[in-house]
């Protein structure tokens, strides 16, 4: 029963055979029968023929009911719908359900019961009045999560009763549907910085197609060229229309890093480093897609999302959406990795072309933080978020061992920025904005300023 596709139940289905419409028996249905096996037992004893009528009456009254229940043939399709598929932590989504009888017979009492994870809430439970043939019902209702992750939901399963209340037989649809619950994102302030390249089409690096006379890479007339692009020596050459291409502007890049080695974090749940930095992370990817630049998610294991195609970078502006909805999606399942080092990450760094860089680090030991620093070397511009895990554990904060690592970072190039425990990461984006016009300024628009584009 996936998200706009019918499911069905038969309620003639005899896969679960007559013993499991005898299980389905109800507690008054059983004290019925029980009742009439006694009652039966005492008038034979006894010798009366009335007792035994009445005890007959009561024991195959809830018999007739399973028969009939178990032999009733009618159709019931169902529908579900998230409304929206996609959510941040700590907000709700909408499920509507649509059942539709699709047989000829009106349907009994329908109690529906739909499958959800504990951390999603209770579990739903509906009763739907008769169901006239060719008639739909439609509920809905709510779920939340605080944590982040990919909840099934389903499938649906729909109890039928007697009108006696003797029997209840279930039946579950097959399908189900997922709902993604993504980081909560931050809106973060716009920066402009003297030097800086701002996104799509403005950065300094572009693709030339037309060079010079020699150096033309031609390609063949399409439907609404312009005539005037014509290349005529390409054309003579190649038997066919040819026209000039046009010169091609290269979207400013960024990296979103994200630290996920276990031993950089200490604590768990919504408010602990690790998902802290997570939704720094995811903040800062749809920030920097907004602004036009083409962005890739980067993990300390060095896998790169969207993907490895050009450079791992989201693709055009039409694809943006597309990227940041993958992005997100693999954020919210991301958890800790068993590697205890950045080095595949500075691997994936070294090989590509200078950009932003963005990154939010753990606990930093002397080795790590030395490959930290050798990542700044390939980057435009390079802002580290240094979370102090024993400060957010509530334990004390390592403040000279903390101070150590940025200092080092900071002289490789890096602008640092500490973050501790609850902080708002809209105002450390601001004071990271001034840090890097301060180091500007300071240093005359070298290269630990934000010359690759920060905004």
């Amino acid at each position: 029963m996936a998200a706009g596709e019918p499911g069905a139940v038969e309620d003639g289905d005899r896969r679960g055979g007559l013993r499991a419409a005898l299980g389905g028996l109800t507690t008054r249905g059983r004290s019925f029968l029980a009742a009439g096996v006694a009652a039966a037992v005492c008038a034979y004893v006894l010798g009366q023929a009335d007792l035994l009528r009445v005890g007959l009456l009561l024991a195959v009254l809830p018999l007739i009911c399973v028969t009939v229940l178990y032999r009733t043939r009618y159709r019931v399709t169902g529908t579900r719908r998230l409304s929206p598929s996609r959510v941040p932590a700590g907000t709700e989504a909408r499920v509507h359900l649509r059942m539709e009888n699709v047989s000829r017979l009106p349907t009994g009492l329908l109690m529906l019961q739909d499958r959800v994870p504990y951390v999603l809430g209770p579990r739903p439970r509906f009763v739907l009045d008769r169901v006239e043939a060719g008639g739909r019902r439609e509920v809905s209702y709510r779920v939340r999560s605080d944590l982040r992750g990919r909840y099934p939901l389903g499938p649906l399963q729909l109890r039928l009763s007697d009108p006696f209340g003797m029997c209840e037989l279930t039946r579950s649809f097959s399908a189900f549907d997922t709902l993604v619950v993504i980081p909560r994102t931050v809106p973060l302030p716009v920066l402009r910085l003297a030097g800086e390249a701002s996104g799509y089409g403005d950065g300094r690096q572009r693709s030339l197609a037309l060079a010079g006379e020699d150096d033309i890479i031609p390609r063949g007339y399409r439907h609404g060229d312009d005539l005037r692009r014509v290349h005529w020596r390409s054309t003579a050459r190649h038997g066919e229309l040819m026209v000039r291409r046009e010169e091609q502007p290269q979207r400013a890049r960024c990296t979103v890093l994200l630290d996920t080695r276990r031993i950089g974090y200490d604590g768990a749940g919504p408010d602990s480093a690790f998902e802290w930095a997570v939704s720094g992370a995811a903040s800062a990817l749809v920030h920097m897609l907004e602004r036009g630049f083409a962005v890739r998610l980067l993990t300390d294991d060095g896998d790169a999302v969207p993907g490895e195609g050009a450079g791992g970078f989201a693709g055009s502006t039409q694809e943006s959406a597309d990227s940041a909805g993958l992005m997100l999606d693999t954020l919210a399942v991301v958890g800790h990795s068993e590697g205890g080092g950045l080095s595949r990450a500075h691997d994936v760094l070294r090989g590509g072309s200078e950009g932003l860089l963005v990154a939010f680090f753990g606990d930093l030991d002397e080795e790590q933080t030395a490959v930290a620093a050798r990542m700044r070397q390939r980057a435009g511009a390079a802002v580290a978020f240094v979370l102090d895990g024993a400060a957010w554990a509530g334990g004390p904060p390592g403040a000279e061992y903390a101070e150590e690592r940025l200092r080092r970072l900071r002289e490789s190039g890096w602008v640092t920025v500490p973050v501790p425990p609850g902080a708002e990461l809209d105002a450390l984006w601001q004071s990271a904005g001034r840090m890097g016009a301060d180091t500007q300024s300071a240093g005359g628009g070298g290269s630990t300023g934000f010359a690759g584009g920060w905004s």
